[in-house]
């Protein structure tokens, strides 16, 4: 029996103004933008490559309240410029040594050795991690 993660809802408290984040800063795909009367829609976007996608959702009583969703790249230097780039306040990239953050990616670039972070503007938080095998 397979069992795949293959959607996470993310709650927010101006959809218009997550999916703008999402899309258009962080270069997400969007999938679908769906109405159901004034109260109810629903934005799925999708990390490019990924075979699970995020739904952004309206809840004033959690928004902001998911925290360290896992995003995993080829090339943790690369994905932070490309953040940058597209104006996404993402942390400097870090490493693990002896229990203590330390900057700078893994000296041996190990798989799931080098980090970065950022957040909606909700406060939603992601962390990359780099993984280079094939």
């Amino acid at each position: 029996m397979d069992w795949k993660l293959e959607l996470v809802v993310v709650p927010v408290s101006d959809v218009d103004r997550a999916k703008a984040f999402y899309v258009d800063k962080v270069g997400f795909n969007l999938d679908v933008d769906h109405r159901a009367g004034e109260d109810f829609r629903v934005v799925q976007v999708t990390p490019p490559g990924s075979a699970c996608s995020i739904t952004i959702m309206k809840n004033l009583d959690a928004p902001g309240s998911v925290r360290g969703l896992h995003l995993v790249v080829a090339d943790i230097e690369a994905a932070r410029a490309e953040l940058v780039e597209r104006g996404v306040e993402a942390s400097e990239i870090f490493h693990f040594a002896e229990g203590n953050q330390v900057p700078g990616p893994d000296p041996q670039r190990r798989d799931y050795g080098s980090f970065l972070s950022f957040s909606d503007p909700d406060g939603n938080s992601f962390m990359v991690q780099e993984v280079r095998r094939a």
